[in-house]
């Protein structure tokens, strides 16, 4: 239940969803305060633009604010120290997404997008086709979409759309987070194994699927990816919902052509509509399919949702040019996992077709650091012309797992070092793709800057 004078201090409050709650608080007309081992730009502006009040490390003295709840993000550990005092003194506390569930998403029309790849994109497009509506949406997501310039808002109606992320809630609560939001239209874009730091395997995550499957009500509806056979057998353990199937060769499906920047609609029957767009790869075309069906389940039709969509700017660190010097172009990317890198640089290839791709990776997450992808990077980045890999505090051995690229892969574990190699090896009419979940040590700007020197 809500209190208008609730006063919150969030534990974690600079990562993006946990920052995002902070500025859904802030927008109910919480007061809101927050820590955070490490408290720096974009997010600690956006925070203190919001009227939060930011303090770094997780001292005990924290205590003495008093606040009505502490709210625990899922990067809090036991043994943090302010946690530990939090549970000694028995004070009340609470996970995000329980917080976020009970204070925000209660009587709301949740439409929560998951999946391995493409939540937030995903997300983003679903969100700016009810504004395009004037459905005046609220949402939290997982990046910034360059239509709304902020990743969380409060919204005006009872739409409200949330990147349903699998991830475990808390330090007290092993279920993914999207079990908590409960929503009414669920988009399941894809379903692969990741998070190896807290999924033994496909089948465990395929079990938290299930689990969000189990409180849809039936008149809710599923958007599935009918590509995709391990969704289908989270749907065969049980469903109590409509399903819509997307990228159905006999159903609901997306075509169009990179060069011709065009997003065809069809079904069964033949095309339904087409609309101008400047997205690539044929991921991000099943992204819009999902978000087209979703938007018409709460009313926007979907020649009008295809109309949004050719007004839709993607979001920021999603194939975003970080600039050109020389000749040289350089990309910002998101990706980090296989799967989500070979559709990156396939859809930059399609894009420039035989102009050189310089691929630049940071393998950052935790699944990653594990190395349980280690074998399937080579395959990942075939389609690259060279390969620089950062290696550093990897459990692996990256040079090694690159090998089979041959001369065309480069490891380097000091950030200066692969600047000058990635430079060195740039040319004119280069495209410099650089993919980390990370700022990657601020990597983009290095390069810029030593192309101009």
């Amino acid at each position: 239940m809500a209190f208008p004078d609730m006063h919150i201090h969030i534990l974690g409050i600079c990562g993006t969803f946990m920052g995002g709650i902070a500025q859904l608080a802030r927008a109910a007309g919480h007061r809101v305060t927050g820590c955070d081992a490490n408290v720096y730009p974009p997010m600690s502006d956006q925070l203190r633009g919001a009227g939060v009040d930011l303090i770094e490390g997780y001292g005990v003295d924290q205590l003495a604010l008093k606040p009505d709840v502490f709210v625990v993000g899922n990067a809090i550990s036991r043994g943090n120290a302010l946690l530990e005092a939090v549970l000694d003194q028995g004070l009340s506390y609470v996970s995000g997404p329980q917080w976020l569930a009970e204070n925000v998403l209660q009587g709301r029309w949740v439409l929560g997008v998951g999946g391995t790849h493409g939540k937030t994109t995903t997300s983003s497009m679903l969100a700016w086709i009810l504004e395009d509506a004037g459905m005046d949406p609220g949402f939290l997501i997982g990046g910034v979409p360059m239509n709304f310039g902020v990743s969380a808002r409060l919204g005006g109606t009872p739409f409200f759309v949330i990147e349903a992320d699998e991830y475990d809630t808390a330090f007290c609560d092993k279920r993914s987070k999207f079990i908590h939001y409960r929503p009414r239209t669920v988009v399941l874009n894809n379903l692969e194994f990741d998070h190896a730091d807290i999924f033994a395997d496909l089948a465990a995550i395929e079990t938290q699927f299930h689990h969000l499957v189990r409180t849809l009500p039936p008149s809710g509806l599923i958007v599935a990816n009918a590509a995709e056979e391990s969704l289908k057998r989270v749907l065969a353990r049980g469903c109590w919902t409509p399903v819509e199937w997307f990228n159905d060769p006999e159903g609901y499906r997306t075509g169009g052509d990179d060069a011709d920047g065009a997003l065809l609609l069809s079904d069964g029957e033949g095309e339904i509509g087409r609309s101008t767009w400047t997205l690539t790869g044929d991921h991000n075309r099943a992204n819009a399919c999902a978000a087209l069906l979703a938007a018409r389940h709460v009313g926007v039709p979907l020649d009008k949702g295809l109309e949004a969509l050719s007004r839709f700017v993607n979001v920021k660190r999603r194939m975003e040019v970080r600039g050109e010097v020389r000749g040289v172009t350089v990309y910002d990317d998101f990706a980090h996992h296989p799967t989500a890198i070979a559709t990156t640089v396939a859809g930059l290839r399609r894009k420039v077709g035989r102009a050189r791709i310089l691929a630049v990776l940071e393998p950052r997450s935790n699944t990653m650091k594990l190395g349980v992808m280690k074998s399937a990077l080579p395959g990942s980045l075939t389609d690259a012309d060279a390969v620089f890999c950062y290696g550093a505090k990897l459990g692996w051995d990256a040079a090694e797992a690159l090998a089979p690229l041959g001369a065309k892969a480069v490891v380097e574990d000091d950030l200066d070092r692969l600047v000058a190699r990635i430079v060195a090896e740039a040319r004119s009419g280069d495209q410099i793709l650089v993919m980390s979940n990370g700022g990657f040590g601020g990597i983009h700007g290095k390069i810029l800057e030593r192309l101009a020197g």
